[in-house]
């Protein structure tokens, strides 16, 4: 504690006495000020001891008096000490009135006692506080050190709580709360989330004071820090410390070391990063090669336990954004949930989009490193262990079917589908992919990718952003013709059939679609086109005649299929 005006007054050296004041004699002093100015607050800062002996003071005015203690009163001036023998014998009455009105602590500075003991006495003072601030700092560094190394996060912050006399919170990368200590400010950390989203969006170091609220009834008016932790441009955490007065200079070493401590186990090393990436990488080249038990052998503690159940394997890549302006002209915006893009924006809640829009914008334009930092926040908060490996252009994860995981890829996937449909605006930027597999065993690993991998093109074929290997086999072929490529082989294959019918010579390719309807049914077809059939078969051989091609054979007759979905599902003036 700093010093007080009792404690000056216990000190057996300095014999002084309170003439006035003495229910506030536990005010804090943060200094001692020697001034004969008839007004010296301009040259005071707040907390001083005012020693003077009244040389230019008109001490017999009682108004006089009184404006001059209101003047110290209101500059936040800890007490007044008045030198007596040197111009008077004894404290002006007028004075003591003045100082005992106002409460303001008046005490008696014996002759023999000089203005710079009383200086000498506040400043060892001060300098034995702020040693005893330090060194319990360095203890409180030590204590949280041990706790992180023993117990983790989590014992590092029921000691910081205690260092602190209040509570404490780790939120991870995406806002959400980690832990908490003690366990009942799990709600107090819930209520300032938006004031944590808000922090983890500036560039780190960065730090904000908040309030905490009342909670369920009870008083939670905490003066609460958020300080964010990391050292990259974006945070990789926040620390939430609530108390219910500012920290001192012991509390806040505390914090600091807090601070240090927790970067370092949220934001690893990147030798260690990279030597995990290494072990990843090869886990994943052992599983695709066929050999699960030397994956399962190189993986050891830190994914071991990610191959003994089933996993779903996931590819995500960026797709250019010619692609995707390619994708809007078919109407395809990238829903996540099965519909297209344009669908999702109807079907969602403006507040629904806007907070995507705002995922979305957090992203900076990397969303690959964005659902980097969902997945690994996800197995973080879930304990799951989850294989996370750069394949070029590509990102591979491996995480439990039905874990946090999976659950957390698909929710980013459909914020940034409802984004994107939100957005009124092209983007330049890239935008994302993501095929999932169905689930597999370490055994089933080639499958797995390869599942995957076509999951990942039929997204990127129908502008969707995520889809699952289950969708792609339940699904139908034909928004699979969604191709320019595709479309181009219908239109040549057809074209001498048009240009035939363009003539008004027959209809041949509304009659070969009939047919082919009909499985080759002459009647069937004959009366869906209201012609007799003599007339259709006549039809045929001429649509044989021109392609140079017999519709006996199952081939031919499967390419005129497609060629005809391919074109009917082409947009108006897709072609000539």
């Amino acid at each position: 504690m700093p010093p007080t005006l009792a404690s000056l007054v216990h000190h057996s050296a300095l014999k002084l006495t309170v003439r006035a004041g003495g229910d506030h004699l536990d005010t804090p002093v943060r200094w001692v000020h020697a001034s004969e100015l008839t007004d010296p607050v301009p040259y005071m800062e707040g907390g001083e001891l005012l020693l003077i002996t009244a040389l230019k003071l008109d001490v017999e005015d009682a108004d006089a008096m009184r404006r001059y203690v209101k003047r110290l009163v209101g500059a936040g001036v800890a007490g007044l000490g008045f030198a007596v023998g040197v111009h008077h014998e004894e404290i002006p009455e007028a004075l003591a009135d003045a100082a005992a009105e106002a409460g303001l602590p008046l005490l008696e500075v014996p002759r023999r006692t000089p203005f710079l003991a009383i200086s000498k006495a506040v400043s060892e003072a001060i300098a034995a506080d702020r040693y005893r601030a330090v060194t319990a700092g360095f203890a409180a560094q030590r204590e949280l050190t041990k706790k992180a190394l023993s117990d983790g996060p989590e014992g590092l912050l029921t000691a910081l709580a205690s260092q602190v006399d209040g509570w404490a919170a780790l939120y991870d990368a995406s806002g959400a709360v980690v832990a908490t200590a003690p366990e009942w400010a799990g709600r107090r950390a819930a209520r300032i989330t938006a004031d944590v989203e808000r922090l983890r969006d500036r560039p780190t170091p960065a730090s904000s004071v908040v309030g905490g609220g009342s909670v369920d009834g009870e008083d939670g008016e905490d003066r609460i820090e958020l300080h964010s932790l990391g050292t990259g441009r974006r945070a990789r955490g926040v620390l939430a410390v609530g108390t219910a007065a500012a920290p001192g200079t012991a509390e806040r070493y505390a914090v600091h070391s807090a601070i240090a401590l927790l970067t370092l186990t949220t934001e690893r090393s990147r030798a260690l990063y990279a030597a995990e990436q290494r072990i990843g990488a090869a886990v994943l080249r052992m599983l695709l090669a066929g050999q699960p038990d030397h994956a399962r052998g190189v993986a050891g503690d830190l994914y071991g336990g990610l191959l003994d159940a089933p996993y779903r394997m996931m590819l995500a890549e960026a797709a250019s954004a010619s692609a995707g302006r390619a994708r809007a002209g078919r109407g395809g915006g990238g829903g996540a949930d099965g519909g297209d893009g344009e669908d999702a924006a109807n079907t969602a809640d403006a507040a629904d989009v806007q907070a995507a829009a705002a995922v979305l914008a957090d992203a900076r334009g990397d969303l690959m490193g964005g659902l980097v930092e969902v997945v690994e926040a996800a197995a973080a908060r879930s304990g799951e262990a989850v294989l996370v490996v750069p394949d070029g252009q590509r990102l591979v994860v491996l995480a439990a079917d039905g874990g946090a995981v999976v659950a957390a890829c698909a929710r980013y996937a459909k914020t940034v589908g409802l984004a994107r449909s939100g957005s009124e605006q092209g983007t330049d930027e890239d935008e994302l992919v993501v095929g999932v597999s169905a689930p597999a065993g370490p055994v089933a690993a080639g499958a797995a990718y390869k599942q995957a991998e076509q999951s990942l093109s039929v997204a990127r074929r129908r502008g969707r952003v995520l889809v699952e290997h289950e969708e792609v086999a339940t699904g139908s072929v034909v928004p699979l013709l969604a191709d320019d490529a595709v479309r181009a082989f219908a239109d040549g294959l057809l074209r001498a059939l048009h240009e035939h019918d363009a003539t008004g010579r027959g209809d041949l390719v509304a009659s070969l679609r009939a047919w082919l309807s009909r499985h080759g049914q002459w009647d069937a077809a004959a009366a869906d086109l209201g012609v007799h059939r003599h007339t259709l078969r006549y039809r045929m051989r001429r649509v044989e005649e021109i392609l140079g091609r017999s519709l006996d054979d199952p081939d031919v007759r499967m390419e005129l299929w497609l060629a005809l979905k391919a074109t009917t599902a082409a947009p108006a003036g897709a072609r000539e």
